[in-house]
């Protein structure tokens, strides 16, 4: 039986374009995302889809059982929203000084979609699909709590798209390789001793010595990285000292770093450290860091996911509806879903002529061409289909 999953998503082009507008204004930020999840419980179960509910957070799992046995494919959305007062002079737009900035509601819609079709093809299936809306994307806790819930534990392969405002509506981007960066923080608190300031020989300025260090830690990109591997180690927020003319005692600063290097992720903490340490220590004072690992890189380096996610685009709009996509140094936290199980991410490009879209993810009158939303549902199912169906040919 040959399955149409480009026709299937074109039928279903107005409940994916309505579902999308409804969450749209309706954004719940990370950690808040309880109504989101009881309005897309309620969109499964209408559907007859199996729903499992997270405990810890407000996440949850469709659950599309084939008529045949075989693997299980998972398909990922995320489901937060940005603190972004909208601008898009929309006419369903959010109103609650929350706003759906980087996509999230048309990452619902899509899925949602893409649940429509596997339904109708149930019978079909070799296995089973399930479908994830994880919440706390933005910042990077909502992949960790429902792999600790085990939303993983029986799966083979996981997709997941991001809709993306610097590349070309209406492509598809499944390219390999590096995709996205890991974003780490850092927290340095540089300490001096306070003096008048117009006895600076009295005391040990803090802001000094956290200028030298901000200037050093930049040699760090230039002189310990392989220039073929890209980084940037940003301070992104500087504090310190009381008054004009007392010699500042305390500076915190706060800062960033991505790349894609596991290599660099092992070391670059104590790095860092080691420069601030030494930088402050000549100028008398003393440097010490909090740094966090928040999220992995995302590398599609799993060459037969790539295979299988490629020519599902190939079999749905041809070589003419593949683009792109640089690498970038913006991060996800599907990279540890990616961690977890075998994975690969895509992109679909929401950017026209049209100045409407002109704009990028996280502005706030970011908005996407609602016609791009059925490919992004097709992608979804066209990779769910064809993993199973190959991984049945090979039992």
């Amino acid at each position: 039986m040959e399955l149409n999953i480009r026709e299937l998503a074109e039928k279903y082009s107005d409940y994916i374009i309505q579902r999308r507008r409804f969450y749209h204004a309706c954004p719940e930020l990370s950690g808040q995302e309880e109504g989101t999840a009881q309005s897309l419980k309620a969109d499964l179960e209408a559907m007859g889809v199996e729903v499992q509910m997270c405990t810890t957070c407000h996440g949850l799992v469709g659950i599309i059982r084939g008529g045949k046995p075989g693997k299980t494919v998972a398909l990922r959305s995320d489901t937060d929203a940005l603190p972004v007062k909208e601008e898009t002079g929309l006419p369903f737009a959010a109103d609650n000084g929350a706003m759906h900035a980087c996509g999230h509601d048309s990452h619902m819609a899509m899925l949602l979609g893409a649940a429509k079709i596997l339904t109708e093809i149930r019978e079909e299936l070799p296995g089973t699909v399930k479908l994830l809306f994880q919440p706390a994307e933005e910042v990077a806790l909502g992949a960790k709590a429902m792999i600790a819930e085990g939303m993983l534990d029986d799966v083979d392969a996981i997709y997941g798209a991001h809709i993306w405002g610097d590349f070309d509506a209406p492509l598809i981007d499944v390219t390999p390789g590096n995709r996205m960066a890991c974003c780490d923080s850092f927290v340095l608190t540089v300490e001096g001793a306070s003096t008048h300031g117009s006895t600076p020989h009295l005391g040990t300025d803090a802001l000094v010595a956290s200028a030298a260090i901000i200037q050093n830690l930049q040699s760090y990109v230039s002189r310990n990285n392989d220039p073929l591997n890209p980084l940037v180690v940003t301070v992104g927020k500087i504090d310190g000292g009381q008054r004009f003319n007392i010699i500042a005692n305390r500076v915190v600063m706060e800062g960033t770093c991505r790349t894609f290097s596991h290599k660099i992720l092992k070391t670059i903490d104590q790095d860092l450290l080691r420069i601030a340490q030494n930088t402050a220590a000549a100028y008398g004072a003393v440097a010490s860091i909090e740094y966090t690992h928040m999220t992995l890189p995302v590398i599609n380096d799993n060459a037969e996911l790539n295979r299988i996610a490629h020519n599902a685009a190939l079999k749905l709009y041809g070589e003419e509806g593949i683009g792109h996509l640089p690498t970038m140094m913006g991060s996800e936290d599907f990279s540890f879903f990616m961690e977890k199980v075998p994975g690969v991410f895509g992109f679909i490009g929401s950017r026209t002529s049209d100045p409407a879209y002109s704009y990028t993810n996280h502005h706030e009158k970011y908005t996407v061409p609602e016609d791009v939303l059925q490919r992004g549902a097709a992608m979804h199912a066209q990779f769910a289909l064809d993993f199973l169906m190959e991984k049945a040919a090979e039992a």
